[in-house]
């Protein structure tokens, strides 16, 4: 684990905690601003992260920012573990509730979503991304009222627009989400790309749900 996972424990529960036959136990905990930001300063700064927008933040900074997340009803965020070494950091956010709302029609049973994965740390594990793929779309239609998933990655993300591929999910075109300026957070003008994941007639299995919240 890294060391700076390790400076404080956060006393939050898991929300879902599923064990995978070969792979480990994935957890997904919500974001405690405090003790989780040390590793999620770690990861925005670097560059592959620029499209954060926090490449330049301190980690008072980013903790700050996941504070006010933290206040909010419909925008959530979520540490990622496979046992107990953070591996990415999942949002997810009501999209009425959200810029995005500006820029298609959102309908009853629409989550929004955003996805970071953890630096890549060792050897490359086989079957790593597509485990944890089938983990994070599992726990993004665990509420039988969720139908679709909403992702708006920058246009120019590449690699968000991979991995966006690899989810299932389809395009439907370039968007320009609006600058958004207020006392608690800025977002500068994005040109993003819309694309929708309809709920899986049958979700990935897992091999065993340990404890859904």
């Amino acid at each position: 684990m890294r060391p700076e996972s390790t400076s404080l424990v956060s006393p939050r529960a898991d929300v879902l905690t599923e064990t995978v036959e070969g792979f480990g136990t994935v957890r997904f905990t919500p974001v405690d601003p405090v003790a989780d930001s040390a590793v999620l300063h770690s990861w925005v700064v670097e560059e592959r992260a620029q499209f954060w927008g926090m490449n330049g933040a301190s980690r008072e900074l980013v903790q700050e920012i996941y504070e006010d997340v933290d206040r909010r009803d419909t925008h959530h965020a979520y540490m990622v573990r496979l046992d107990d070494e953070p591996v990415a950091l999942f949002q997810t956010y009501e999209p009425t509730e959200d810029r995005v709302s500006y820029c298609y029609e959102a309908r009853e049973g629409d989550i929004g979503v955003h996805l970071m994965l953890a630096p890549a740390a060792g050897r490359p594990r086989p079957g790593f991304s597509r485990t944890l793929i089938g983990s994070l779309i599992r726990f993004a239609f665990r509420d039988p009222a969720v139908l679709r998933a909403v992702a708006e990655p920058d246009a120019s993300n590449a690699k968000a627009l991979a991995l966006l591929n690899r989810l299932g999910f389809v395009r439907q075109g370039e968007i320009t989400l609006p600058e958004i300026d207020l006392p608690e957070v800025y977002l500068p003008e994005k040109r993003a790309v819309l694309a929708f994941l309809d709920r899986p007639v049958v979700l990935p299995a897992a091999v065993a749900v340990v404890h859904q919240g």
